[in-house]
């Protein structure tokens, strides 16, 4: 049992999605459980501590989709190489200071648990020089390969 002494950050979850995926065409929007991936996605996100979670895309159909299951999401440039770039678009639209956490989430992480997102705001709290903190889990079954 750990036991936090320190109050949770504040900060906001970012989630980059779009439909030109080439190993699973509109991936975002496959349905899981009856749900849009990346609703399901952006659900998992809200159980976090995240003070706002936003979708952020470049697919009309995937913010008629947000929205229609009350999602925030922002419509940005089809041109960005990454989902960083993507989220770097978002900081500037909502025009964010410079030391605020955010937190990118993968549109493709259904299963995310929200106590990890909350781990990765708070490691990036408690050490002011991290500008970047990723999450893995080692690759212990080579079927887990695609």
């Amino acid at each position: 049992m750990s036991i936090q002494t320190s109050k949770p950050p504040e900060f906001l979850v970012v989630i980059p999605a779009r439909l030109g995926s080439t190993r699973l065409p509109r991936k975002p929007l496959a349905d899981i459980g009856g749900k849009p991936m990346v609703i399901r996605v952006a659900e998992r996100a809200q159980q976090s501590n995240a003070q706002s979670v936003v979708v952020a895309t470049d697919s009309p159909e995937i913010q008629a989709v947000c929205d229609e299951h009350r999602i925030e999401c922002l419509l940005t440039s089809p041109d960005h190489p990454t989902g960083t770039d993507r989220i770097a678009e978002v900081a500037q639209l909502l025009k964010l200071p410079a030391d605020t956490l955010v937190v990118n989430v993968q549109g493709d992480e259904p299963l995310i648990p929200p106590e990890l997102i909350n781990q990765v705001a708070q490691t990036l709290a408690d050490n002011a020089a991290c500008a970047i903190s990723t999450v893995a889990v080692p690759i212990t079954d080579e079927a887990e390969i695609t």
